[in-house]
């Protein structure tokens, strides 16, 4: 069974963060919480990023506002995939500075970002990477999608009664 790090700089990014949490779990895949500080906590962040491939992971998650070094500097680390989450936080210049930190990687560093606060789609993406190896996986994304696709179509329908 595959498992998704999900990290953040601070326990203040967690309402944001959550929603990755949640799309992952309603998918099966099982997910580790936890607070990583680029700045304030460097060792953890440095043994986290080096040994996460080794006990298990898949994806990592990391989402950071401000600076938002976190997912670049596990991405330095960890061979793994790692989608990175601006967060629009209380010191940001309006969740630019958080997106521009983690888009604009060097080559060689990628990291998958996702839309300021997007967690959502950062769990989609997790569970789609899962789910090329994973056919139990894949169906459940099927199904999901299938999901939005009628929310639409019933939309549409309520629009016209």
């Amino acid at each position: 069974m595959s498992k998704v790090a999900v990290v953040m700089g601070s326990t203040s990014d967690l309402p944001i963060m959550k929603e990755a949490v949640e799309i992952l779990k309603g998918f099966d895949i099982e997910v580790m919480v936890d607070i990583i500080s680029a700045h304030r906590t460097p060792e953890k962040l440095f043994e986290f990023g080096r040994s996460a491939h080794k006990t298990g992971y898949t994806v990592i998650i990391a989402g950071a506002g401000g600076a938002a070094h976190l997912p670049g500097m596990l991405a330095s680390l960890s061979p793994l995939p790692v989608i990175g989450v601006p967060i629009k936080s209380s010191n940001s210049i309006d969740g630019w500075d958080s997106v521009l930190s983690i888009l604009q990687m060097p080559g060689g560093v990628p990291v998958a970002t996702v839309a300021l606060n997007g967690a959502k789609n950062a769990g989609i993406l997790a569970a789609q990477i899962i789910g090329s190896q994973d056919n139990c996986v894949l169906d459940k994304i099927l199904l999901y999608k299938e999901g939005l696709k009628e929310k639409v179509i019933q939309g549409a329908k309520d629009l016209k009664k």
